[in-house]
């Protein structure tokens, strides 16, 4: 009996055991999620990665291809959802943020910025310890850092997103033979600071590096957004947003020989406003002049033409009659008019002739003769 209350109480002691251990374990699990909540650290499966990678074309099925430039300013409503929230929430968190703690964690590569040269290979890829001291910006090394696989924690005070004020994105419109669509795709994006010098003045322009959109594309898919201050619903992420064209950038440069800017080509306002426009009506256009209409079409597309032109006709022929409407009622009371004031003309000749003298016949003649002219005859023997 001593012997099995021995076992019990053995058997009680091992469960007391296991279950503080396993409340431990639960607890620090807990803690350390918590701790990456707060830190936004993102942590993507092999899998998960996978599902965003790149269906670019083969360059055999591009037989049109341009490659435009564009810069976005944060300040625009249309890209606010980049710059905000200054500060990061629960929910939510800026481009930049993300950018920078990829960067600091060594989970995608930047590129040097060559301003129209780009070139995404091993030769240019920054050195992630070298790019924040060159900008100032404050880090510690994580433990496990090794020089093949340099890890950085930076404070969220200490990441410049405020100075952050514009992207530069490249964009590649395409012509895919393979699926017969005009289609556009981001290559690269590149966060550029705005900073003053020592003595104020213009803020600078400091690119700082190149990310190729289909690195960063996985993590971005991650963070919703929210597009407006109509709707507060995340709905969007940022891929969303990238993909579906709801940024509003200026091009500043199109690739050419000489690897010229805009401004460098066009240097006045009106011109470089001008070149803008014709590149924007050019792409948008494109697409249209790509296929020809079938014979179903073209006359589906007649129709609706006819049927515009007797719109057309139809409301002239409407507008017509009302003018000759308005010309008979003009000319009746114009009729009108006159036959009054002939009455009261010839009501007052007599009272005229009733109430005064006799007058002579010369007098009466010439008072008929206002009222209507008289034509003379002479008499011939």
């Amino acid at each position: 009996m001593k012997m099995f209350r021995a076992i019990i109480v053995t058997v009680a002691m091992a469960m007391l055991v296991v279950t503080t251990a396993d409340a431990q374990v639960q607890r620090r699990s807990t803690r350390e999620d918590a701790a990456k909540k707060e830190q936004g650290e993102i942590n993507l499966s092999v899998r998960a990665q996978g599902l965003y990678k790149s269906n670019s074309p083969a360059e055999k099925d591009i037989p049109w291809l341009k490659v435009v430039y564009r810069q976005l300013d944060l300040t625009k409503d249309a890209n606010l959802p980049l710059y905000y929230p200054e500060d990061p929430t629960e929910e939510l968190q800026n481009l930049f943020r993300i950018i920078m703690r990829l960067l600091a964690e060594n989970k995608v590569t930047a590129y040097e910025y060559l301003d129209g040269r780009e070139m995404f290979t091993d030769k240019y890829k920054i050195n992630v310890r070298e790019m924040l001291d060159r900008f100032s910006i404050i880090y510690t090394e994580q433990k496990g850092s090794t020089e093949k696989n340099p890890l950085f924690a930076i404070d969220e005070s200490d990441v410049p997103c405020y100075e952050v004020l514009s992207y530069y994105i490249i964009e590649k419109w395409a012509f895919n033979r393979g699926t017969s669509k005009f289609d556009v795709m981001i290559e690269a994006i590149c966060p550029v600071l705005h900073r003053s010098g020592d003595f104020g003045g213009e803020p600078l322009r400091y690119p700082m590096f190149w990310l190729k959109y289909d690195d960063i594309r996985p993590y971005m898919a991650q963070q919703y957004i929210i597009t407006g201050d109509a709707n507060q619903v995340l709905q969007y992420n940022y891929d969303d947003y990238f993909k579906m064209q709801m940024y509003d950038g200026d091009i500043y440069k199109t690739r050419n020989l000489r690897n010229q800017s805009l401004m460098q080509q066009y240097p006045t306002d009106s011109l470089l406003r001008h070149a803008q426009d014709s590149i924007e009506n050019g792409l948008a256009s494109f697409d249209k002049q790509l296929w020809v209409l079938t014979a179903e079409e073209k006359a589906a597309l007649e129709e609706a033409e006819a049927g515009t032109d007797t719109d057309v006709e139809g409301d002239d022929a409407k507008t017509e009659s009302v003018k000759d409407k308005k010309r008979s009622v003009k000319k009746s009371t114009k009729q009108e008019v006159k036959s009054d004031s002939n009455k009261e003309s010839k009501s007052s000749a007599r009272s005229s002739r009733s109430g005064a003298k006799a007058k002579k016949p010369k007098a009466q003649k010439s008072s008929s003769s206002s009222s209507a002219p008289v034509r003379s005859v002479r008499r011939t023997k």
